[in-house]
């Protein structure tokens, strides 16, 4: 019961903070949106700065969590067919948030410079895992440097998070860079089997 409340504080909050940035939304108004007592929300929460990494810190093992489900496949083929079957899907997912990152740089800069290390290292990890895999499957080119690869990568994700106000301020659509990148990086991470599967050739 306690976990769930908790995780109630979270989803509400991560919402408002969405909805109006964060800045602008005080322990009060979150307590009020749930009818909840200040009191009750300071046993969960000691701070609105312990709310808000507790919240970056259940977004990346959100992230993890969808991340293992594609690992569970044990299957790079599936991997792929599976990026190309998602795209169109993916592109409602993507949050138009630049208030949200320039709250997190300005008033939280502990807070979101601990979020982004910690996706840096969860994603490179993962990136690891699946170019090892798919280079198993003979359809990642056997000479990527796998680790480098992964490095790169995850440091990209992690810079376009950091300047995402930055980079729709300048009108660029973050669905169509993050759909061109991954285009990019997955047509030069593959084998010409790979390269075919990813076609529709195969």
């Amino acid at each position: 019961m306690a976990d769930d409340q908790k995780c109630q504080i979270i989803k509400t909050a991560g919402e408002m903070f969405f909805r109006l940035g964060i800045r602008s939304v005080s322990i009060d108004d979150i307590c009020k949106e749930l009818g909840m007592s200040k009191k009750t929300f300071y046993v969960y929460f000691p701070s609105k700065d312990e709310l808000v990494a507790q919240l970056l810190h259940s977004n990346v093992m959100y992230i993890s969590r969808k991340m293992e489900e594609l690992a569970q496949m044990k299957d790079f083929r599936q991997l792929v067919v599976k990026f190309l079957r998602h795209q169109d899907a993916e592109k409602n997912d993507v949050r138009r948030v630049p208030q949200l990152v320039y709250d997190l740089k300005k008033y939280y800069p502990r807070q979101f410079a601990d979020f982004q290390k910690e996706c840096f290292e969860s994603q490179k990890a993962y990136i690891q895992a699946y170019l090892e895999q798919g280079q198993q499957e003979g359809l990642v080119r056997a000479n990527l440097n796998i680790e480098l690869t992964a490095t790169l990568f995850a440091r990209i994700h992690n810079g376009a998070i950091r300047d995402f106000e930055d980079i729709e301020a300048q009108g660029i659509n973050m669905h169509q860079l993050g759909h061109t990148a991954m285009d990019v990086f997955v047509r030069g991470v593959l084998s010409e089997e790979g390269l075919a599967l990813y076609n529709g050739k195969v």
